[in-house]
């Protein structure tokens, strides 16, 4: 091959083009790159010889200058090599990930500016992954970004799971339409969130997931996104091409670099079954290798938290409803009234403590127990926290010798409303709070505007931060889970303390007037694509008005739906969200919850449709144990369950947490049946779902 290469290279020397193709290792997929006749670098994709990607211009176009890295180039040099090899992450859904690739590495020089870039492109089995290089020389140092102009153009008019392309926000339900319909639909999509400037024109979030006409399923979306700006699509409807389109900053510009840099990895997936895009590790794979030598300090967390009776309405996370002149530290709460409906009190914690601990629970989260959320909540502009100082009805200590009287961890809550430099001003000192009173780890928030006023939550500048925040929690030996931030790109591989991020339209919604019942079988062909999701699910109550009267909304799921999502939805970081009445309702439904691994050694992707149906089966870390997990959309449906990955020659006892007969999400929500069943790898089950439904099974060696 390398001969080959140097043949090419001495055919670029003498004609001036160029042109190199590049295969998968199990040879389904090819890429083909070349220089058009302008020295515009295009590529193109093809998957079991059908094009997936059409002809589509690479290039990044720069501020004030009259020769951007669009054109005008000519091949340098070329390289390719293949990668194979095996590791081991600190958690995740299996034990051991196989990363294997052919890589192909073009160097581009533009003569005129005695200047030249890389673009590297990686081929898996699954999809491809390229990026920008920009390697140290001296005509090009310091740059500033106007926009990306990478391009996926598309070879019909697919079938498209989408969000509205927002700089700020990721927390939205899916729309599920034509390619050719999204502009049309655009509008509608954006729920009256925020003002149009906020969006990327008619664009769309990735990852972007797109099942084709006859049948193949595609995903757009980024790989180790740092020190950049994060990208959106914009679809060009004429030709059914994407346009990558950056995150600005204050003033407009996309990303500020000083080479050597690199760009995040740009990444298509392809498969001809849904099930391989939820069981690939490619986005992983681009990631840099884990850089915390000690990582005994990391571990998935099973938690509750005193969240949900606030997010209902039932509960209150500020003190006082009076707006006191908040100088943390220093406020003189006693002039205040206490409004009565302060979650975060030590009583009310404790009750909560002793429920976590007599079911097993790892940890407990408190919301509202620092001062200054009267000041949030009031919309003042002084509205920031310190992340010490709690209010007079939390006793910081009193709460952390009880929970550790009963074996649980206290979970850390810091809501920086959005002011960045206020947080790491505070960090160093928070994070020791947190090392005094035995917090191993921490729920970060960014609710509204970024300050300063002008930046983006997925711009250059706040991205940066997300990023410092985990390193520097990691100094500490803390664990981050960042609600919020920008949606997780692999990183979690380079820095495995970030345990869990939001990042989407979780749990939480269902208060705010519900999420479509089929949501969480498109977010884990989405959202999930980057990393695990702190959805919190668990609820059990899906009447919201019994909480709180004067909300009306409804959790568009059944029971047997919120169990699954313990397997479907994976994340090392768990929460049973309800509260603790609700589930004293429901012990045997409670069961599988208490029961449920967070940690793995594998993972089966048995089915899957997006926006219909997804089924899983995980193996518990270190154990012979099982779960699997069903979530269903809109249609009820009968699912045929082989049990075949099972060991051979085991007897297992499988425990089915089903829809009753009349199960439905709206009318019937609450409705299951619970049966044992003694099986091996031979068996066969068949279950139902509901509508908004699903199933979840517990499945113990005996």
């Amino acid at each position: 091959m390398k001969t080959i290469l140097a043949f090419f290279g001495l055919i670029v020397l003498t004609v001036n083009s160029y042109g190199q193709n590049l295969s998968s290792p199990n040879s389904e997929l090819e890429l083909n790159f070349e220089l058009n006749s302008d020295g515009t670098p295009v590529y193109a994709l093809q998957y079991k010889g059908e094009e997936v990607i059409a002809e589509s211009k690479l290039g990044l176009e720069l501020v004030d200058d009259d020769k951007s890295l669009m054109d005008g180039f000519e091949v340098k040099d070329s390289s390719t090599s293949t990668f194979d090899e095996t590791w081991k992450p600190v958690w995740g859904e299996q034990s051991e990930i196989r990363s294997h690739y052919n890589e192909l590495a073009v160097t581009l020089e533009q003569p005129e500016q005695d200047r030249y870039i890389i673009i590297r492109f990686r081929l898996f089995d699954e999809g491809l992954g390229f990026r920008y290089e920009f390697p140290q020389q001296d005509n090009l140092v310091y740059f500033v970004i106007k926009e990306e102009h990478t391009e996926f153009a598309m070879t019909g008019d697919h079938t498209a799971f989408w969000i509205p392309g927002d700089y700020d926000s990721q927390e939205y339900d899916y729309t599920t339409s034509k390619l050719s319909e999204i502009s049309g639909l655009f509008d509608d999509a954006l729920t009256g969130n925020a003002s149009q400037e906020q969006f990327a024109k008619t664009g769309v979030q990735t990852s972007l997931m797109m099942k084709s006409d006859n049948g193949l399923y595609i995903n757009l979306h980024e790989a180790a996104l740092k020190d950049y700006s994060l990208m959106n699509l914009n679809l060009d409807e004429s030709s059914l091409t994407f346009k990558s389109w950056l995150t600005p900053d204050a003033i407009g510009n996309k990303g500020y670099l000083q080479a050597p840099a690199v760009s995040p990895w740009r990444t298509v997936m392809v498969s001809d079954d849904a099930t391989n895009i939820l069981a690939s590790n490619m986005n992983l794979n681009l990631n840099e290798p884990n850089k915390l030598e000690d990582t005994s300090w990391i571990k998935p967390i099973k938690y509750m938290g005193v969240w949900w009776e606030m997010i209902t309405g039932k509960s209150t996370w500020n003190y006082t409803d009076d707006l006191p002149s908040v100088k943390l530290g220093e406020t003189d709460y006693s002039k205040t009234t206490p409004n009565g409906k302060h979650a975060a009190n030590t009583e009310h914690v404790k009750k909560y403590i002793d429920f976590a601990s007599k079911h097993g629970f790892d940890a407990l989260l408190v919301e509202g127990w620092n001062e200054g959320w009267e000041d949030w909540f009031g919309k003042s502009k002084d509205y920031v926290f310190d992340f010490v100082t709690p209010y007079p009805d939390f006793d910081v200590e009193e709460i952390h010798d009880y929970a550790a009287s009963k074996n649980i961890e206290m979970m850390m809550h810091h809501e920086t409303s959005g002011a960045i430099r206020n947080y790491e001003r505070h960090m160093d000192t928070a994070y020791q709070f947190m090392n005094k009173y035995g917090y191993t780890s921490v729920k970060s928030g960014y609710v509204g505007d970024i300050i300063p006023r002008g930046e983006r939550h997925y711009g250059q500048w706040a991205i940066n931060h997300f990023l410092y925040a985990v390193q520097k929690a990691a100094d500490y030996k803390i664990m981050v889970n960042a609600h919020e931030a920008v949606r997780p790109t692999g990183l979690r591989r380079t820095y495995p303390n970030l345990i869990g991020n939001e990042s989407a339209r979780g749990t939480e919604f269902q208060a705010f007037g519900g999420s479509k019942p089929n949501h969480v079988t498109i977010l884990p062909f989405t959202r999930l694509i980057g990393g695990p999701m702190d959805y919190t699910p668990g609820i059990f109550e899906m009447d919201i008005s019994k909480l709180n009267p004067d909300n009306n909304s409804h959790v568009n799921s059944t029971i047997a739906n919120q169990l699954a999502l313990y397997v479907t939805m994976y994340s090392p970081l768990q929460m049973a969200a309800d509260l603790p009445e609700h589930y004293e309702q429901f012990m045997d439904a409670f069961q599988f919850i208490k029961d449920v691994a967070i940690d793995w050694d594998e993972s089966h992707y048995i089915e899957a449709e997006p926006g219909e149906y997804i089924t899983v089966a995980r193996k518990a870390k270190g154990s012979s144990s099982w779960f699997i997990g069903n979530v269903n959309g809109t249609t009820p449906r009968k699912t045929k369950l082989k049990l075949d990955f099972l060991e051979k020659g085991k007897t297992y006892e499988a425990t089915i947490y089903a829809d009753a007969k009349d199960a439905h999400y709206k009318t019937n929500p609450q409705a299951y049946k619970i049966s044992t069943k003694k099986i091996t790898n031979k068996s066969t089950l068949r279950l139902n779902s509901a509508a908004g439904g699903g199933f979840a099974i517990s499945i113990v060696e005996k």
